[in-house]
C-alpha cells in the first residue's frame, strides 16, 4: 500500500483538540494564517506521498555505505532530499531574515510527520539541520549566523549533533574530545564521537558539525563542556565550501533498522572549529538542539505508527481468511480480535500525535513569551518524547500482528516499521532518562507546572458529557504525584517510567474527548475505544509507580546478573 500523507487529520488536529488559533493569532506568527498552513501541507503532502514513500524501501534494501571515506546515499535520496530542500522543509521555523519562513514550531511537526512516515531514515536529515539552525539562532555569533544560517536554511548544507563517545553515552560528563585554542579565535578539536546520524552525506555541498568538547583546564563533567561548530569544508573568503577540515567517517555502523541513515563513528583529529555560546556552557547551547530533536523523535513514533496503520488496515480490508461471526464483508477487518487491533493502533496513534502537536502548540506561546506555557512545554517533553515512541513501537508490531504470516516476511514492506521505530525508545535521552528527567527536574518546582496541568485536564473532563472517567483518573494522577514528592530520588527513578505511561494514558484521554466533541463518527468511536479499553491502564501504573524502588533491589547484582 503506497503511504498518504494524513493531511486531514493535521487539519482536525489544528482546529478541534490543540488549539492552533492561540498561535496564529501571536503577532510572531501572524503569517501563519489558516489558507497558508493548509497550502504548506498540501504541498508537503504531496512530496511526501509521490517523492519520498517510494524511497522509503529502496533505503532499507540498499543501505547507505562508505566507500573511500566518502558516504554514498541510497538510490533516490538525493532527488527526495533536494524536492524536500527546494519545498523549505528545512526553513520552516527559520529566521525571515536568514532565508527562513518564520512559522511556529507546530507547522514543522506537522510537516516532520508526514516526511518521517513516507521516509523515516531520509527525515531524519533535514530534522538534524533544523535542530542545528535552532541551536545557532539563539547561540551563535551575528559573524557565524550571517555565514551558516543562510546555507543550512537554504538546505545546500546540513547539520549535526555530536555528543556520544565510547565511554560517554547517556553521561555525556564523561566525554574527553578536547579543544585546544588556536591563538587565532578558532579551535583545533581532537576526538572521537559515535552514532552520528548522517554525518556525512554526498548531496549536500558542506556538512557542518556540532561537536561537544572540553576546554584546557575546563572542570570535569557537564559542567566542563563546550560546544563548536566544526565544518567538513572550511568556508572561504566567498562563504562557499573550502579545504577539508581534518575530520573523517571512519565506519558506519551496521543497525537493525534505518538502514538508509548512515550512523556514523566520526574522528577530528585537530579540526578547525569555532566556539558556540560561551565557554563550559555548551550543555545549555545543545539542549536546545536536543530539545527540538526531543519533539522530533516524538514525531518519529507517530510517523511509523501511522504507517503501520494505514498498512494494517489495507491488508484487513482484502485479507479473507476464516468466516466472521458477524458477517460484513467477509474480510479479517470483521473478525472481533483483528477489530481491537485496529482499533487499538488508530486511537494510539491520534492520542500520540495529538500530545506531540499540544507539545509543540506550548513551544510556540513559549516563544510568543508566554511562561506558563513554557513550563508546560517543559512537562510535555518528556512524556511526549516516551509515550510517542513506546507507542510507535506497539503499533508497528501490532501493525505484523495484523498481518499474521505475511507480516514476518519482509516483502511486505511492514517488518521494517518495526526496525526502524525502535531506536526511536533509545536516541535523544532514553525513554527511562525521559521519565527520570519528568520526576526529577520537573519536580523541582514543588510539582507546580505538573499540577497546574493536571487541574487544566480534570477541570475540562468535569466539563464533558463523556468525561467522568477521565476526571476521575486526573485524580489518581494527582494522588501519584504527591507520592512521588514525597519520595526521595531513587525511589522517583523506580516507578518513574509506570508514572509517565500513567501521565500519558491521561492527557491521551483528554485529546480524545477534545475529538468526540467534533461529533464525527469515527473521533466518537475512537474516544469511546480509548476511554474504555485504555485509559483504565493507567490506574496499573499509578499502582506500580507507587512502590517506587521497593523490590527492585531485593536481589544482589551478582545474584541477578549470574
Amino acid at each position: 500500500m503506497p503511504y498518504r500523507a494524513p493531511v486531514a487529520e493535521f487539519a482536525f488536529l489544528l482546529r478541534h483538540v490543540v488549539g492552533f488559533d492561540r498561535v496564529s493569532a501571536q503577532p510572531a506568527y501572524a503569517e501563519a494564517t489558516d489558507d497558508t498552513v493548509a497550502a504548506l501541507l498540501t504541498e508537503a503532502g504531496r512530496i511526501c506521498d509521490d517523492v519520498l514513500a517510494p524511497l522509503n524501501r529502496q533505503g532499507d534494501l540498499h543501505p547507505a555505505r562508505l566507500e573511500n571515506g566518502v558516504v554514498r546515499t541510497s538510490p533516490g535520496y538525493a532527488a527526495g532530499y533536494r524536492a524536500m530542500a527546494d519545498a523549505g522543509m528545512t526553513a520552516i521555523t527559520a529566521d525571515p531574515a536568514y532565508g527562513g519562513l518564520g512559522l511556529p514550531q507546530t507547522v514543522a511537526a506537522c510537516i516532520n510527520d508526514m516526511a518521517g512516515g513516507a521516509c523515516l531514515a531520509l527525515e531524519m536529515n533535514p530534522l538534524m539541520t533544523q535542530g542545528q539552525i535552532e541551536a545557532l539562532s539563539h547561540h551563535a555569533s551575528d559573524v557565524i549566523k550571517a555565514l551558516y544560517l543562510p546555507k543550512l536554511i537554504s538546505g545546500a548544507w546540513c547539520g549535526t549533533m555530536n555528543l556520544t563517545e565510547p565511554q560517554a553515552g547517556s553521561d555525556v560528563g564523561a566525554l574527553a574530545t578536547k579543544a585546544m585554542p588556536n591563538g587565532d579565535g578558532t579551535y583545533a578539536v581532537t576526538g572521537q564521537k559515535i552514532y552520528i546520524s548522517w554525518g556525512d552525506t554526498d548531496f549536500a555541498e558542506n556538512v557542518v558539525h556540532l561537536v561537544l568538547a572540553r576546554l584546557p583546564d575546563a572542570p570535569g563533567g557537564t559542567k566542563g563542556i563546550s560546544l563548536f561548530l566544526v565544518p567538513k569544508f572550511i568556508p572561504d573568503a566567498t562563504g562557499a565550501p573550502g579545504v577539508a577540515n581534518s575530520l573523517k567517517v571512519v565506519s558506519l555502523e551496521h543497525k537493525l533498522g534505518l538502514h538508509g541513515s548512515p550512523t556514523c563513528v566520526m574522528q577530528y583529529d585537530g579540526a578547525t572549529g569555532w566556539l558556540i555560546g560561551e565557554e563550559s556552557r555548551g550543555m545549555a547551547a545543545m539542549f536546545t538542539m536536543m530539545n527540538n530533536a526531543r519533539l522530533g523523535v516524538a514525531l518519529h513514533g507517530v510517523s511509523i505508527a501511522e504507517a503501520a496503520t494505514q498498512a494494517a488496515t489495507e491488508y484487513a480490508a482484502q485479507r479473507k481468511q476464516g468466516q466472521p461471526l458477524v458477517g460484513g464483508t467477509g474480510m479479517i477487518v470483521d473478525h472481533a480480535d483483528v477489530r481491537r487491533m485496529l482499533m487499538e493502533m488508530r486511537a494510539e496513534t491520534f492520542a500520540a500525535r495529538a500530545l506531540a502537536l499540544d507539545l509543540a502548540v506550548s513551544i510556540d506561546l513559549g516563544h510568543a513569551g508566554d511562561g506558563a506555557e513554557a513550563a508546560r512545554a517543559a512537562v510535555l517533553t518528556p512524556i511526549a518524547k516516551a509515550y510517542g515512541t513506546e507507542m510507535g513501537i506497539k503499533v508497528a508490531n501490532m501493525g505484523i500482528q495484523v498481518h499474521g504470516g505475511m507480516g514476518f516476511i519482509e516483502d511486505t514492506g511492514v517488518a521494517q516499521f518495526a526496525r526502524d521505530v525502535r531506536v526511536a525508545a533509545i536516541y535523544e535521552g532514553t525513554n527511562g532518562i525521559q521519565a527520570m528527567d519528568l520526576v526529577g527536574r520537573k519536580m523541582a518546582d514543588g510539582g507546580a507546572a505538573i499540577h497546574a496541568l493536571i487541574d487544566a485536564v480534570a477541570a475540562e473532563a468535569q466539563g464533558d458529557p463523556m468525561g467522568a472517567p477521565v476526571a476521575a483518573m486526573a485524580g489518581q494522577l494527582r494522588v501519584a504525584t504527591d507520592a512521588m514528592l514525597g519520595m526521595d530520588l531513587n525511589d522517583r527513578f523506580g516507578g518513574a517510567v509506570p508514572y509517565l505511561m500513567g501521565f500519558a494514558r491521561v492527557l491521551g484521554a483528554i485529546y480524545h474527548l477534545r475529538a468526540a466533541q467534533s461529533g464525527g463518527v469515527r473521533p466518537m468511536a475512537l474516544a469511546r475505544f480509548y476511554l474504555d479499553r485504555l485509559l483504565p491502564e493507567a490506574a496499573g501504573h499509578f499502582a506500580q509507580a507507587g512502590h517506587g524502588a521497593k523490590g527492585l533491589y531485593d536481589l544482589s547484582a551478582e545474584d541477578l546478573c549470574a
